[in-house]
């Protein structure tokens, strides 16, 4: 047994173009319209994504409008992106609620 705790596996090097593929698939597969660089409910935009260097950059609209605040978040692994695409699940989810 390996003394790293890792169990003598390695995890996957983490790929930003393979998962800026996989996340937009997430993000239409969540009923969002692909624009550009970004994704858009209703005509308003709500994410936009970019890939510099190993990560991807994304930012993520606070409330559903016209002209939203961002937040930024870096996607640097596979853990990442998984807790990005559960945020913007809820974010989806409270706008419905909202309306």
């Amino acid at each position: 047994m390996s003394e790293d705790g890792s169990g003598g596996f390695a995890l996957p090097a983490f790929n930003a173009g393979n998962a800026l593929l996989q996340f937009k698939r997430a993000l239409r597969d969540l009923a969002l319209v692909e624009r550009g660089n970004g994704f858009e409910l209703r005509g308003k935009r709500v994410v936009e994504l970019d890939v510099v260097g190993p990560v991807i950059t994304v930012r993520l609209a606070r409330q559903l409008a016209l002209t939203p605040q961002w937040d930024g978040v870096t996607v640097k692994s596979a853990g990442d992106q998984r807790k990005l695409v559960d945020e913007v699940k809820k974010r989806l989810a409270r706008w419905a609620q909202e309306d």
